[in-house]
């Protein structure tokens, strides 16, 4: 006797199986990587405004600007955030209470800039220094050290330095990466003394 039922056999339902699992495992693979890339873009984005603020407060601040590089406060600036990191002011340079000299709103504003980091940035970290060379083209990336120009009479130009920590998947460890690299690198026009 001949059946005359027709259907699918387990063979081809258990290989449309295996190719709808490799579709959907490739799409998930995707739609993380798209996730992934949109993280970085809203850092990036962030690095971008809060370095533009910070280049805006410098030039603001031309008194502060125009001292010596070693007493200049925005070009002391070189820092990592852990947790371990607390910023407590006790300046309140805007409102009602905004009676700051330069110094002072200058303290302020990095004081502001630096919990920014902290709070936005995983492992972040910043430096604000005159380098002539940020970018290592032989590493192809750019460089925290800063490289002063060769001339006394040619002065690089000031940088605002921006990196953080990527997040890693395959790591269960919170600790800081201290091999990060500057994600950014602004450029702050020179000022002339």
């Amino acid at each position: 006797m001949r059946s005359t039922e027709h259907g699918f056999s387990l063979i081809e339902v258990l290989v449309s199986v295996f190719i709808l699992a490799v579709g959907v495992i490739g799409a998930l693979g995707m739609h993380l990587n798209a996730l992934r890339t949109a993280q970085q873009s809203a850092y990036q984005t962030r690095a971008l405004h809060l370095g533009a603020d910070m280049v805006d407060a410098m030039r603001a601040n031309v008194e502060q600007m125009r001292l010596p590089d070693n007493a200049n406060p925005y070009l002391q600036v070189d820092y990592q955030s852990s947790p371990a990191s607390s910023h407590s002011s006790n300046l309140a340079c805007y409102g009602s209470n905004g009676d700051c000299n330069t110094q002072e709103l200058a303290r302020f504003e990095i004081d502001q800039f630096l919990r920014h980091i902290d709070a936005d940035f995983p492992g972040g970290r910043v430096r604000i220094c005159r380098d002539a060379l940020p970018w290592n083209a032989k590493a192809e990336h750019f460089e925290w050290d800063c490289a002063i120009a060769s001339s006394a009479l040619v002065l690089a130009p000031l940088v605002i330095k921006i990196g953080w920590q990527e997040k890693n998947l395959h790591s269960k460890t919170s600790q800081v990466d201290s091999s990060i690299t500057p994600s950014m690198v602004l450029t702050v026009a020179s000022y002339s003394r």
